[in-house]
């Protein structure tokens, strides 16, 4: 059996067609048309990705994803957003959420990010032993998404173990921006790009009680993690 899939839109003809094609792709969907009965079916179902449009009813998809993130901060995350402004993206990639895409779209496109994530998230799944990583102070567990300092345990989205991951990987190296984007979202993209700035923001911020762990950005080129 395919994966199961929150899928909020409130628009109902772009919901009976994106749910119809998903399900044809042999997807278990749980498809809610406002906030209020996305957080009910989140009390009750778990899933393995949502699929999250920006303006609802009741609860907007924002606020939904924060309520998300509270429960599991490893199911990824997609807003569909009608909304180009870089601003509503990097709101959402703040909140927690892995990525996002714009309508409209394509079919094609929205269940080639979806198998990307799911591919991820099942690789790291039956993986026989933990991965384990000591960075600086801080004790990063790959397989369980936790990075602990002092006693303290912070869970991480699986795009934020992959890239922190892949920073130590390269570790007192100046990675390319182009080379994260492509083993880590899987593809070059300007508006990818921002996403990444993001995330980078988010790992300093994790990293920060480790003052001699240090991401530095190399203007025009890449980033480069220093310990």
């Amino acid at each position: 059996m395919k994966a199961h899939l929150l899928y909020v839109e409130d628009d109902e003809s772009l919901g009976f067609v994106t749910r119809d094609h998903l399900e044809l792709q042999g997807y278990q969907i749980t498809h809610c048309a406002d906030g209020p009965s996305a957080l009910a079916a989140l009390q009750t179902s778990s899933f393995d990705l949502c699929l999250l449009d920006v303006m609802l009813p009741g609860i907007d998809g924002f606020s939904l994803a924060r309520e998300i993130r509270k429960k599991d901060v490893e199911v990824p995350i997609l807003f569909l957003t009608a909304k180009s402004l870089k601003e509503d993206r990097i709101e959402g990639l703040r909140l927690g959420a892995d990525d996002y895409i714009t309508k409209p779209f394509s079919i094609e496109e929205l269940i080639l990010r979806i198998e990307v994530f799911l591919r991820r998230r099942h690789a790291t799944g039956i993986q026989a032993q933990q991965q384990h990583y000591h960075i600086g102070q801080y004790e990063f567990d790959y397989t369980n998404l936790e990075l602990r300092i002092h006693g303290q345990v912070r869970r991480l989205t699986q795009r934020e173990a992959d890239l922190l991951r892949f920073l130590w990987n390269n570790n007192n190296q100046v990675v390319k921006r182009s080379s994260i984007l492509e083993t880590v979202w899987g593809e070059d993209d300007y508006f990818l790009g921002r996403s990444l700035d993001v995330f980078i923001s988010r790992l300093r911020k994790y990293l920060q009680q480790d003052e001699r762990i240090r991401i530095e950005n190399i203007h025009g080129v890449g980033f480069c993690l220093q310990t």
